[in-house]
């Protein structure tokens, strides 16, 4: 019994999170309406979206669709406030927390594909929430601001020389709007791509135990930002700027995952590994480990000397100049999976072969050329596959045979 609620508490997170979430803005309702408090609660409402943009966005929406009392005001909500997208939203959420649930009880293998389509989805849904929900948030914020200061919804005369104008023609809240979407769409971009971080995780990770806990933290501070959120909305602005700083010192390693995570899904979900065609020489690749100033999962091209010497070559950021280091050749041997493939080389620390390189999916079924083009001696199986020859192997199945004896 005691097991069964473990394994329900990512779904427990998700839906309390959907009910805090939605909560927040009352609770502010309860405070009197300042800038600071507007301000506030546009902060946790961005920070909240970023974290997890689809629990995000379709908790906002479900608030603000509930607050609408007649059928005319429901008619005028945006789009993601419509109870034609935030309850399928909400549902594709319970089922992402289901499938992370019980991923303890399936083989590591069999549930890849659904993570794959979940870091997909979540890429689409910060693209989204970036591109349309965070600004429509940012301008209705920003009205309330103004409406706050007493700069909107009254009207006092400004006397003149010849005659009088009221103060309120002047709608300063598109100035205000003009000046917070970048800086809001900006800091979304920063916490997202650490919380899209823990997919690509999830995708990586070999046990369906770690998959449940690393989606159970991103749930629980999502529910912490909108729980300190709906108790002060000062409070939980000040928990978003934490996150904020947190996830800026974060966002080098972060954005390399989020490479990694695309690269390899648009491999996974294309067959691209049926069109590919191996380069003579600067294939496209990832680090393993960290190799000089190249740090673990760095995109660039595997390079080869006239001499045998391997270099990759990277530019950080995908943009600043380019950079080379030499990849050792110790040990280095080709790693076929089933999935995907590495290049194992020797590491002197731990004293035997660990990943190298990581070769996304498209590699697959091309892993003896590769070792040819590089000279590198030798394949070998790893991960699923590894595990499958195992089996072929202890039934009899094999298709190798022992040469005959002289």
């Amino acid at each position: 019994m005691v097991g069964g609620m473990k394994r329900l508490a990512p779904l427990v997170l998700a839906l309390c999170c959907a009910v805090l979430f939605t909560g927040s803005a009352p609770a502010a309702e309860k405070k009197e309406k300042t800038p600071g408090i507007e301000l506030a609660t546009m902060a946790s409402q961005v920070t909240g979206i970023a974290i997890s943009p689809l629990l995000g966005v379709s908790g906002v929406g479900a608030y603000q669709w509930m607050k609408a009392s007649t059928p005319e005001e429901k008619a005028r909500l945006p789009w993601f406030a419509q109870v034609s997208f935030w309850l399928p939203a909400l549902l594709l959420v319970g089922v992402c927390a289901f499938k992370d649930t019980f991923a303890v009880m399936v083989p590591p293998g069999m549930k890849k594909p659904l993570d794959v389509a979940e870091t997909v989805e979540n890429k689409i849904s910060g693209l989204v929430a970036a591109g349309a929900v965070v600004p429509s948030l940012v301008t209705v914020g920003s009205k309330l601001i103004m409406h706050s200061t007493g700069l909107l919804g009254h009207a006092p005369v400004v006397s003149g020389g010849f005659g009088v104008l009221p103060l309120a023609a002047f709608d300063m809240s598109w100035l205000l709007t003009l000046l917070m979407v970048p800086l809001s769409v900006a800091v979304f971009a920063v916490v997202w791509v650490v919380g899209h971080a823990i997919n690509v995780l999830i995708l990586l990770s070999p046990w369906g135990g770690l998959d449940t806990a690393l989606k159970g933290i991103r749930t629980s501070v999502l529910s912490l930002v909108a729980a300190t959120a709906y108790i002060d909305p000062v409070v939980g602005a000040t928990l978003s700027v934490a996150i904020i700083i947190l996830a800026y010192f974060m966002a080098g390693w972060a954005f390399r995952l989020m490479v990694f995570g695309s690269v390899f899904s648009w491999d996974f979900f294309t067959f691209r590994r049926t069109r590919f065609q191996l380069l003579a020489d600067d294939n496209k690749l990832f680090t393993g480990r960290d190799i000089a100033d190249a740090p673990r999962r760095t995109y660039g091209r595997l390079h080869q000397d006239a001499d045998g010497k391997l270099l990759f070559k990277f530019r950080p950021w995908l943009v600043l100049p380019e950079r080379m280091v030499e990849v050792p050749r110790d040990g280095i041997v080709v790693g076929k999976g089933f999935f995907y493939s590495e290049v194992l080389g020797f590491e002197k620390v731990a004293d035997k072969n660990s990943t190298l390189l990581l070769l996304p999916p498209r590699y697959v079924g091309h892993e003896e050329l590769f070792a040819r083009t590089y000279r590198i001696n030798g394949t070998c199986d790893i991960g699923l596959r590894k595990a499958w020859s195992w089996l072929r192997e202890a039934f009899g199945l094999s298709t190798k045979k022992a040469p005959a004896a002289m």
